[in-house]
């Protein structure tokens, strides 16, 4: 770590593990997709709602979120948020049919909500400038990590002990992180601000009904009823969430963040490079078990070679980005992804891993490396301090977002069915979305003008 004092290091550390075990659950399950379905019954429908209720509750409520950490105080809602996170973790992990599973998903979801702007607004409260920036650095490194890891985590669980201890693992991380909250005396911050119920409601609910017609609509069909009328509702509501935004006095999302361009343009990236990245764990992870018949374990160690390579890489490549401005890694990380992803149609009925996922592993790896780090500066260092905790909300709700929907979208993708022709179907969505990530990068990116007065101020010092 740099060089933080005592009490800051601290309150890194807290912000890690609160947030690390809320990414980690969004990640971990997909491994265990098969095994959940295969116990508890609905198959490709149960896996889609395992994801999708978590990230519904999650991606909707991270922002209404921030506002409870402002009105009631961060060290409490935080405080709130890990108990509830670790009594719906076990209520997932007892969960005997798949309504109990979807309904204690979504509970978790919004426990996680509770976590990540309360563990960004420790952060922002005790510390400032370089200091910050290098904490919310972290930070995002570490939540980045959980992504990567979960598979891995996910599959030895299954295949020793059982899918429940995928679940179960969260009571240890949120033990350690109530002890150390108990051993956080800051001062208390002003409370007294507006919770805007109605925006938080206007965009869950938006979300949701949206979320339920996409996954339901292959078996009901787009002329039913009870898909249509949420569909439009969904739009509906979610479309008064952002007019709403436009008008109130204090936003929950405050739309003229997206005027700032690196900002406005960094989280359209994000938004087509985390959904190429969230369909492809999903459908990897899902099909290399019951396709390719890999056990759990194998299926997360698939993945292994992009963790290592971002271990490797990303912070190399965060050093050039600060240097060179991060248009150029913007653009050439997600088209690097996109011939990964296209790899992937190397798969075949005579499967092997070593010759046919592998180098697609490795392109990936590679792409996603020059990616993260670059992303997470361009976004967050084209807004002032002041905005920095909740512009990385805002960010990380659009990549969860991105989630949500593309997986809501799986069985339209697949063709309805995960065999060899839905996993080349997948796979050239996905190339196609982290290709959409690059020219937008590419097309809307610029260095952001603090870098640019400082690379000035390099040249001009050398001699």
């Amino acid at each position: 770590m740099p060089s933080f004092a005592p009490l800051q290091r601290l309150v890194v550390t807290i912000a890690i593990i609160a947030s690390f075990v809320t990414f980690l659950d969004g990640t971990v399950v997909t491994v265990a997709l098969p095994a959940i379905s295969a116990d508890l019954g609905g198959g490709i429908t149960t896996q889609q709602w395992a994801v999708d209720a978590y990230l519904i509750t999650l991606s909707a409520l991270i922002l209404l979120a921030g506002s409870l950490s402002d009105a009631y105080g961060r060290v409490l809602i935080m405080r709130i948020g890990l108990i509830a996170f670790g009594i719906s973790s076990v209520a997932v992990a007892a969960a005997l049919d798949p309504l109990t599973l979807i309904i204690s998903r979504a509970a978790q979801g919004a426990a996680g909500a509770l976590l990540v702007p309360s563990s960004l607004a420790l952060i922002t409260a005790t510390m400032r400038g370089e200091l910050q920036s290098s904490a919310i650095g972290i930070w995002t490194a570490f939540t980045t990590g959980a992504m990567v890891v979960g598979p891995l985590m996910g599959g030895l669980f299954v295949d020793f002990l059982s899918w429940r201890f995928v679940f179960l693992i969260n009571v240890i991380p949120i033990a350690v992180t109530l002890v150390l909250l108990g051993r956080l005396h800051l001062p208390e911050h002003p409370r007294g601000g507006r919770v805007d119920w109605l925006s938080g409601a206007l965009c869950a609910v938006g979300l949701g009904a949206v979320v339920f017609a996409l996954i339901e609509q292959p078996d009901l069909g787009w002329g039913s009823p009870a898909i249509w009328i949420p569909a439009v509702g969904g739009v509906v509501l979610f479309a008064l969430f952002l007019l709403r935004q436009r008008t109130e006095a204090a936003p929950m999302m405050p739309l003229s963040l997206f005027r700032v361009r690196n900002f406005g343009w960094g989280n359209l990236a994000t938004l087509f490079v985390y959904a190429a990245l969230s369909l492809n764990g999903f459908v990897v992870s899902v099909y290399l078990q019951q396709g390719a018949g890999l056990s759990a374990t194998a299926a997360g160690l698939a993945s292994l070679p992009i963790t290592i390579l971002m271990i490797l890489l990303s912070s190399r490549v965060g050093g050039l980005a600060g240097r060179l401005g991060p248009r150029l890694f913007m653009t050439v990380g997600p088209l690097l992804m996109a011939v990964g992803a296209m790899l992937l149609l190397t798969v075949d009925e005579d499967f092997s891993y070593w010759w046919q996922v592998l180098p697609a592993m490795i392109v990936l790896g590679l792409g996603l490396s020059l990616t993260v780090a670059p992303l997470t500066s361009a976004i967050l260092g084209a807004i002032d301090a002041d905005h920095s905790g909740i512009a990385s909300a805002v960010n990380n709700a659009i990549s969860r977002v991105a989630g949500l929907i593309v997986v809501a979208m799986l069985s339209t993708i697949v063709g309805g069915m995960l065999d060899l022709d839905g996993f080349h179907s997948a796979a050239v969505v996905t190339a196609a979305l982290f290709a959409t990530g690059g020219v937008v990068s590419w097309i809307g990116i610029r260095r952001n003008p603090v870098e640019t007065a400082e690379s000035d101020a390099t040249v001009a010092a050398t001699p």
